[in-house]
């Protein structure tokens, strides 16, 4: 069972993950030189980073340590890992340097050996950047079905999200 971590006295750098948001996870992150072009202007791959952080923290928050779980999931599956399977991606609008940006994760679809992110670069509560994510869990060179305990907690996410949108139209 997985079990969705809050920021503690007893593990104060936790708050450097984010934060758990209904239907997923939030995560700021501030540009820095090293982030931009030569114009000040946030370098279009760097975004990739930024959104594989907001990944990596969000299955942190929800209890997913990623050297525990490769330990778990090597018995079950051996040379268990994500990938990125597909991506679509818009750029809207520039990020800058010095800027604070917050990277929204959601789920949106959980499948049998995949799930699908609706991933957002914000600025401001302002869309910069957004994506659709399909990762999917492969052992041996195949797609594999993702364990029990992570998919309940990002199929859970998913109907939230859902819920969240349906509210919206």
């Amino acid at each position: 069972m997985i079990e969705r971590l809050t920021p503690s006295p007893s593990d104060p750098h936790l708050t450097l993950a984010g934060r758990l948001v209904p239907g997923g996870h939030a995560l700021n992150v501030r540009v820095y030189y090293e982030d931009t072009d030569f114009s000040g202007i946030v370098y279009h791959a760097n975004y990739l980073r930024f959104m594989e952080r907001g990944r990596s923290d969000y299955m942190r928050l929800l209890g997913v340590v990623q050297g525990e779980l490769f330990a778990q999931a090597a018995e079950e599956a051996p040379g268990f890992h994500f990938v990125v399977r597909s991506m679509q991606i818009d750029f809207r609008k520039p990020a800058r340097i010095d800027d604070v940006l917050e990277i929204v994760t959601l789920s949106k679809e959980v499948a049998g050996a995949s799930i699908t992110l609706l991933q957002q670069v914000k600025r401001d509560g302002e869309v910069l950047v957004s994506a659709i994510v399909r990762v999917a869990f492969v052992s041996e060179g195949r797609a594999k079905r993702i364990p029990d305990a992570l998919r309940q907690a990002t199929a859970e996410d998913a109907r939230e999200t859902e819920s969240l949108a349906d509210a919206k139209r």
